[in-house]
């Protein structure tokens, strides 16, 4: 795969690494991105869940929000509680259109009363720069942060791992951060990620990011982990990608991501609505008879991998929806998947079939996560 002439590939500041650690590249979100390593994803993906493993992020978009009005003015653009937001605390968040679609997920955090730093996703950074920017630029600075790097370290050993350079970042619970220095540089570093494992992902300098990345695989239990394995343990976890599992013509209560609607926002709250969307994400959540079609996950009962977009049909051979992210699960060893189906197929223990090839695959309906999450909560 190569870049068109038109829009040649970008390369993140860790991208001379990549190469001198034999990554295989590929496009991805206008990047190119390290795939898996020579240990390839299997490995990685079990080191990942067994000890640290550290990723290269920095294709993802980061900005501040900055002024007195900052946190009120963001509210208008999520169904989401950011004013009450604690300073020092992060939470996930949707930008939505205004038919309630998806546009992106992001994650936030409160770094002072008139501050917020947040994190969206790379294919959509500009799009959602450019959107925040015409909804409320008039209202607070948006500032986007190209001269950052954001690195990842994952897995049961990444808080003693950091805490060795960074002593103090091992207090930090989930979904909490703050400032430090690390290998010389000026972090800004969260207690999160999206693996499902305890672990932190650091915001650094470009210029700083090499050698921030040296000393943390300098670290014996660390080793590098590419993009493989960052999409199959997202999935264990039951996390979505956006893209894939969301996109602008999927709502959230369709997603299943009614958890993520702040209830202070939700019909009958101090601030209901007052979002895109509002009226049909907020019906949808009242009364869920108005769903035509929900999220799940599922199980293959054989050994074979069901990838999107296999279709899925019921027992009669009508097909009832679609999967959106499939792949055999490192962890349990057997293949996974996220789908779309009529409300009437997403109870969980529902028998469904996907077509792989042309063959019917006898699937479940499951709960999720996969693989039990293990954020470190205090």
């Amino acid at each position: 795969m190569s870049a068109t002439a038109a829009a040649p590939l970008l390369t993140t500041p860790l991208n001379a690494l990549h190469l001198e650690l034999g990554a295989r590249m590929v496009p991805f979100a206008g990047y190119s991105m390290p795939v898996q390593y020579p240990a390839g994803l299997m490995a990685e993906h079990l080191h990942t869940r067994q000890a640290a493993g550290l990723f290269d992020v920095s294709h993802m978009g980061q900005l501040r929000l900055i002024g007195p009005d900052a946190a009120a003015a963001f509210e208008t653009l999520m169904p989401v509680d950011v004013v009450d937001l604690p300073v020092g605390k992060q939470r996930y968040g949707l930008l939505l259109n205004d038919a309630g679609g998806i546009i992106d997920d992001l994650m936030f955090f409160r770094v002072a009363q008139d501050e917020i730093f947040a994190i969206v996703n790379g294919a959509c950074k500009l799009g959602d720069i450019a959107h925040i920017q015409a909804h409320i630029g008039q209202r607070c600075q948006v500032i986007a942060l190209p001269d950052q790097a954001l690195l990842a370290l994952q897995g049961p050993h990444a808080a003693a791992v950091l805490a060795r350079l960074a002593p103090g970042t091992d207090k930090l619970v989930f979904m909490t951060g703050g400032n430090f220095r690390i290998a010389g540089s000026d972090c800004f570093v969260t207690r999160s990620g999206y693996t499902g494992e305890d672990g932190f992902e650091i915001s650094v300098p470009a210029a700083q990011a090499d050698t921030l990345a040296r000393a943390l695989l300098a670290q014996p239990q660390v080793k590098p982990i590419g993009l493989g394995a960052r999409n199959s343990l997202r999935l264990e976890a039951g996390l979505c990608l956006y893209g894939n599992d969301l996109d602008t013509s999927t709502t959230p209560p369709e997603a299943g991501l009614n958890w993520a609607i702040s209830k202070v926002r939700r019909s009958g709250g101090a601030r209901a609505g007052g979002f895109p969307g509002a009226g049909t994400v907020l019906a949808q959540l009242d009364d869920p008879a108005l769903l035509t079609r929900k999220r799940v996950a599922l199980v293959a009962k054989e050994r074979v991998p069901v990838r999107e977009p296999a279709v899925l049909e019921n027992l009669d051979g009508q097909a009832v929806g679609q999967v959106t992210s499939g792949l055999l699960s490192p962890t349990l060893n057997q293949p996974i998947a996220m789908a779309y189906v009529q409300p009437d197929y997403a109870p969980v223990g529902t028998e469904l079939f996907a077509l792989v090839r042309g063959k019917p695959v006898p699937m479940v309906v499951a709960p999720t996560p996969f693989v039990p999450t293990r954020y470190h909560r205090g």
